[in-house]
């Protein structure tokens, strides 16, 4: 198994040093697609190379300890060598495991920036409450992963919160793990609205999509048609009598996307771009997560934007994540941004999934 694994791991050293040289290339260098292609692949492989030197050490250490112990008449040197064992081995199951999994294919739109859309969905005025409460866990919770937050588009509810909120998340390997959050999120309450006391259920969706990039997707100028109108909502004077807001209509398709957040017409035009851009994107991506989808039953980041995934019960102070039963009852924390904990073990989750699928 240790000879499988390190020849195998030889294979993508020397890939590693390939790379390496290709990227000081000036050819490849002015080839700006290729370029962040091969970085990509650099910054990849050097982190199985780093493992897999770690690995090769420990194994040539064992080697070593056992070679002494089997040979070594001075009872203290044996002793020494025992210790070493019992250091090492126990390493040895651990480290093989993370390697396995870096060497499973991750999804390749996992590093993006992302786009994150919430809607309230059933429950009326509740729903638009509940689906600002998510907006507010978000955006707390990526100030703790000090990644930058960017509302493109949003539409307030008649009492609080928003009918539907969209906003872009920028820093690392940001869609590698907001991708977990997509699906029906669900609340059990008493509404501010209800004067009986009862508890109601309502529910808000949440879609996480890889921001696309210009290299991504090339768009024609010819098939976009361009609306300018006068923003609506909170903004003051200059942003609500002002031509600012920006609809692109992206004809073959018939995707449409708005931006009004800025006051300046060509800054809501390039957020309103780079949304559009990630919408014709994702039609082709969905396609992949579907295919996906079909061969890993208990995937938990398919996208699938229709499947109840989380209940948060304010009664009993609980949130349940229905993909992996995993139950915890600190609702206050979890909603002002606490959500690592449940990620974390939604990636392990997947990671067993992808283990299995593999044929290490």
């Amino acid at each position: 198994m240790n000879n499988v694994l390190l020849e195998r791991l030889d294979g993508l050293s020397a890939k590693f040093e390939e790379v390496s040289t290709l990227i000081s290339d000036p050819s490849v260098i002015s080839d700006t697609k290729r370029f962040i292609k091969l970085n990509k692949e650099y910054a990849d492989l050097e982190k199985i190379v780093k493992k897999r030197d770690e690995y090769a050490l420990l194994l040539k250490n064992l080697e070593e300890a056992d070679f002494i112990l089997a040979n070594e008449k001075d009872e203290e040197i044996r002793e020494m060598a025992k210790a070493e064992i019992d250091e090492i081995a126990p390493k040895i199951a651990p480290i093989e495991e993370e390697i396995k999994l870096l060497l499973v294919p991750a999804d390749p739109q996992d590093c993006k920036n992302a786009i994150v859309e919430i809607r309230g969905g059933t429950g009326g005025d509740e729903a638009s409450i509940f689906a600002g409460d998510l907006f507010k866990m978000y955006v707390k919770y990526c100030e703790s992963k000090g990644w930058k937050t960017e509302v493109t588009s949003c539409s307030e509810g008649a009492v609080g919160g928003y009918k539907e909120i969209i906003f872009t998340v920028s820093g690392e390997n940001v869609y590698g793990i907001l991708k977990y959050e997509s699906g029906v999120h669900r609340v059990q309450r008493v509404p501010a609205t209800e004067s009986q006391g009862r508890v109601h259920t309502s529910a808000a969706t949440v879609a996480v999509l890889p921001e696309a990039e210009e290299f991504d997707i090339e768009l024609k100028e010819n098939d976009i048609r361009t609306d300018i109108f006068c923003a609506s909502g909170h903004g003051g004077q200059s942003v609500n009598t002002t031509y600012s807001a920006i609809r692109l209509v992206h004809i073959p398709t018939g995707i449409t996307v708005q931006c009004q957040d800025e006051k300046s017409q060509l800054k809501n035009k390039a957020k309103a771009l780079v949304e559009l851009r990630t919408r014709i994107y994702n039609m082709e991506y969905q396609k992949y997560l579907d295919e996906i989808a079909s061969k890993r039953k208990t995937m938990v980041s398919t996208g699938d934007r229709s499947a109840k995934i989380r209940t948060y019960n304010y009664p009993q102070g609980r949130i349940t994540d229905h993909r992996i039963n995993y139950t915890i009852y600190n609702l206050p924390a979890f909603t002002n941004g606490d959500i690592q904990d449940c990620i974390d073990h939604l990636i392990i989750a997947e990671n067993a999934e992808r283990l299995k699928e593999s044929e290490l």
